[in-house]
């Protein structure tokens, strides 16, 4: 017989502050708004029974779930579809490029690649839609062993769902493995074991025998609170050992001990049903017709699932389900390697070719004792199929197999390396170094031993970004150089970029002997690509300097703009990928080039959402957040910097912080810039990126000038010009320039102010001459006032034609300053007022007290800065005011910022209040400087 039944009253005590917080859960979602739980605890700790709780007090909801198996994680989307599938009858009422992905995604009709975020937004819509008539409740159990697109959409559906009625709760085992990072961040609830009288009342409930006393406060203690434990281990006890006391625990896992039992009742049962159930649990889709069609197939009879059935374990009506999911994983992984094949073997003949290929293939894989060509092509067909639905985790794991079942062995190589470069693209490093480990004990040609080199490298640098990659990755460009120049020269530019980021901290070449090796490799292809254009130049700016190599740099920036104007191919992507290590950061800000700035990163963040390039979006919505804070726009820095971060986070990457350092010191919040600084610094040490450390210096040198701590602000900077990192070293001279001259120390200015001219002048943009202009006249003799003066107004001149709202302010705060010490107050008024209302109103506090404090001293009185209402904008409120403000709508919008339209129209219903206004059309006439916290010209 099964494990008895209990009162769910008994099921459920000791759980009064896990039912509370699935309640309030359900009263969210009742009232209008969203709530998403993650319950995490040990296998049986009752996460299962806390769902079905939770089903059974959403009354009036419409309930959908979805169980993750572990058998099925390769399956791209598996377990999504399963959630949606009840609500497929609403996909036609979502946008067509939605639509399409989702459909795609899903195998519903044939198409390319869906865009990632596209699916993830369709689910949004759906879920959304869904809602509309009555709450949705979508409920997730061992979400650990979902397939990773489909718990990355819900990751990202979770992070997004606000102004929808849906109440979202996922199950997940603890100890979790890395996956467990796609759901980080998100309200959780740790379940724990029962405490003692807790237990032992459950005990008596399940247990209708007499325990002897010393056996039952064995069974308690062992149990450590485990509900299942405790209904699991008096049924792996002799009678004898419950009835007289003669036990002693062992050191079995609470997860071990529930499978021990639900395997001796399986080994209970008849042979055929045995059978039978086991080839339940090969099969991970609960299709009961499947199931019935290979049990023919081996001859077992229908009436063998009466026996099963019977003893609780399994329930085959129109879907198959198990009683739990350890019932699976305890026939499945106790039964002989020749029995599961056999399993799947019938499984395999009974699934349509046609209809279902892949998972015929995943059957036959299984089944396979031994290498077979056969099914490593099935496989590796199978990979080009979930490729092809955005499954690129799952084609990672057919590749792998193609791989494992290939019987030729420089066929397996080939397939290995194919494997391992999927595994990297998706950030899957330990299978990348599996199939690495694969591919390099098999016969490696010349060509695939330096491909392997490569990939290795580019591991290595998606880990670390720093290091010991740009070393690794010149090793393999001088094995490629002459078997494939193109390759070659591409690893060449990966390699650069890998010396650009480890700066000081380099464990191998710097950026001068890359730089060399690019100019001495392969030739660059004629007509010379995009690629090798941007090496060329990059070397030529490293070797020959920056006047001599700026005109070089201008014209590859030219080529880079140009190509992302153009329909990007898959191949274009994939250039533009390699491109936007160095692009547009540090390159257009080595130029003091905004405008290029801005084209690059708005069009590299538009080609990675429209890819759903998770590897590349985090970096290219950083460099737009790096745009936005020269432009003052602080809120949306904020915001991009937090969607970037999030989905780094959902992708399993490393969170670039560049852009998050330099915005916390313009803000001049001290305690809370330094504090991440510090943070910062110990992470990016650990993986050897030292551009980051100048980056830290500098961000400190930006922090202690608007404070006015002169004399730290020349510290860091001094630091920060000790190693010419491309990008910022002349923003660092510009911050050492000040410090040192209101530090009283000339010599030291002077000699920054040196090397500076040498870059503005060379890049000649309104940018950088204004730059240049602003920092000769803090050095002007103070005998010749009128040139001082005149160096002033020309600053300001050439920064009112650029996007550097900042350094526009700045400069007119500079000006009031110099123009107070010599006593004209009347017109230092007016440039510290202008500073002062720009920095106060985009949130620079540093430099707006030290604007204010000048003013006082001017004898003006200045009022205390008041929060008001467009100052109270969040960073997507801002966003979303904007894009309303153009005329976009909610749908539009939605799309744009991942979020539903419901949201959408939540958010606009505070951006509306916030402003003032009552309307669309009244949203118009507010200027797009005041939604974004910036200054009118």
């Amino acid at each position: 017989m099964g494990m008895p039944a209990i009162d769910s009253h008994v099921a459920l005590r000791g759980r009064g502050k896990e039912l509370a917080a699935l309640e309030r859960v359900l009263t969210t979602a009742r009232s209008g708004s969203s709530a998403v739980l993650v319950l995490r605890g040990e296998a049986g700790i009752g996460k299962t029974a806390l769902l079905d709780y939770a089903a059974g007090r959403a009354v009036g909801f419409r309930t959908v779930g979805v169980a993750g198996i572990e058998s099925e994680m390769e399956l791209p989307f598996a377990g999504l579809h399963q959630l949606c599938a009840p609500m497929l009858g609403g996909l036609h009422k979502l946008p067509g490029p939605q639509r399409d992905a989702l459909s795609v995604a899903f195998g519903l009709r044939e198409g390319e690649a869906p865009n990632r975020f596209l699916v993830g937004l369709a689910v949004l819509g759906l879920l959304a839609g869904a809602a509309e008539d009555r709450p949705l409740a979508c409920l997730v159990d061992d979400a650990q062993w979902l397939d990773d697109g489909s718990l990355q959409v819900l990751a990202f559906v979770a992070r997004r769902l606000m102004a929808e009625s849906v109440a979202l709760i996922f199950a997940l085992r603890e100890p979790a493995d890395d996956d467990d990072r796609k759901l980080a961040g998100l309200p959780e609830l740790i379940v724990n074991g029962l405490s003692d009288p807790d237990a032992r009342a459950l005990l008596a409930a399940a247990v209708r025998v007499p325990l002897d006393p010393l056996v039952r406060d064995r069974i308690v203690a062992e149990a450590h609170g485990n509900p299942m434990v405790l209904l699991a281990l008096p049924r792996a006890l002799a009678p004898a050992e419950l009835a007289g006391g003669f036990w002693l625990p062992g050191r079995r896992t609470s997860e071990s001990c529930i499978e021990t039992a639900f395997h001796q009742q399986f080994r209970s049962l008849p042979q055929d049903s045995r059978r039978l159930l086991l080839t339940a649990a090969a099969e991970p889709t609960g299709d009961v017709d499947l199931l019935w069609r290979a049990t023919g197939l081996q001859g077992i009879p229908v009436d063998a699932a009466a026996p099963a059935e019977a003893a609780g374990l399994v329930e085959l009506g129109t879907r198959v389900r198990f009683r739990h999911p350890l019932v699976r994983s305890a026939i499945y992984g106790r039964t002989s390697a020749p029995d599961r094949r056999a399993a799947h073997r019938a499984l395999a003949a009974a699934t349509d070719p046609h209809l279902d290929p892949d998972r015929r293939a995943w059957h036959r894989a299984h089944a396979a004792a031994r290498p077979d060509e056969g099914v490593a092509v099935d496989l590796e067909r199978s990979a080009g199929r979930a490729q092809g639905r955005g499954g690129a985790a799952a084609a990672v794991s057919f590749l792998r197999w193609a791989a494992e079942l290939t019987p030729d062995p420089a066929r397996r190589v080939t397939r290995a390396l194919a494997a391992a470069q999927a595994a990297i693209d998706v950030g899957g490093a330990d299978q990348a170094h599996d199939m690495l480990a694969a591919a390099e004990a098999g016969p490696l040609d010349d060509l695939q031993r330096a491909r392997l080199e490569r990939l290795r490298a580019r591991l290595v640098f998606s880990q670390v970004r720093g290091g010991d990659a740009p070393r690794l990755l010149l090793d393999a460009a001088h094995r490629l150089a002459p078997l494939d120049a193109a390759l070659a020269r591409d690893t060449l530019l990966e390699a650069v970029g890998a010396a650009i980021f480890a700066g000081r901290l380099s464990e191998g070449p710097g950026q001068r002997e890359v730089a060399e090796a690019a100019r001495s490799g392969p030739p660059p292809s004629m007509p010379p690509r995009m690629v090798d254009v941007l090496l060329d130049s990059m070397a030529g700016l490293i070797i020959d300097g920056h006047a001599d190599g700026v005109d070089a740099i201008r014209r590859a920036l030219h080529v880079v703009r140009l190509q992302q104007r153009s329909d990007a191919t898959d191949a274009d992507r994939r250039s533009l990928w390699l491109a936007f290590r160095v692009t547009p950061e540090p390159l257009a800000a080595e130029l003091w080039d905004d405008d290029a700035w801005h084209e690059l990163a708005t069009g590299a963040v538009g080609i990675a959402r429209e890819a759903g390039a998770l590897a590349v979006l985090p970096m290219a919505l950083t460099y737009q957040a790096f745009c936005h804070v020269h432009a003052g726009e602080f809120q949306t820095a904020a915001a991009l910097i937090d969607e970037a971060t999030a989905i780094s986070e959902a992708a399993g990457g490393v969170p670039m912080m560049y852009t998050s350092l330099v915005l916390a010191a313009w803000r001049g919040q001290e305690y809370q810039a330094l504090d991440l600084m510090e943070t910062t610094t110990n992470e990016v040490v650990s993986r050897g990126e030292g551009r980051a450390l100048s980056l830290a210096d500098y961000a400190t040198a930006v922090l202690y000038n608007g404070l006015g701590r002169y004399e730290d602000a020349l510290a860091a900077a001094t630091r920060v010009c000790q190693y010419e990192d491309l990008g910022f070293f002349g923003w660092a001279l510009v911050e050492l320039i000040e410090a040192a001259a209101r530090s009283g120390r000339p010599e030291a200015a002077a000699s920054a102010l040196d090397q500076l001219i040498e870059r503005t002048r060379a890049s000649g943009t309104d940018w950088a001459l204004g730059t240049e202009a602003c920092s000769r006249a803090l050095l002007s003799d103070d005998q010749d006032a009128a040139a001082a003066d005149a160096l002033y107004q020309e600053a300001i001149e050439h920064l009112e034609r650029c996007r550097v709202t900042v350094h526009l302010a700045r400069a007119r705060l500079l000006y009031g300053e110099w123009l107070r010490r010599r006593s004209r107050r009347q017109e230092s008024r007016a440039q510290l007022r202008s500073a002062h209302e720009v920095f106060s109103r985009i949130g620079a506090d540093g430099f707006a007290e030290r604007a204010r404090r000048e003013l006082l001293a001017t004898g003006e009185t200045v009022r205390k800065r008041t929060v008001g209402a467009t100052s109270q904008l969040t960073g997507q409120e801002a966003q979303i005011a904007q894009l309303a403000r153009d005329g976009h709508t909610n749908a539009e919008i939605g799309a744009q910022l991942f979020i539903s339209p419901r949201t959408v129209e939540w958010h606009l219903g505070n951006v509306f209040t916030k402003l003032g206004v009552r309307s669309r059309r009244q949203l118009r006439s507010v200027p797009s400087p005041s939604i974004l916290g910036t200054p009118t010209a």
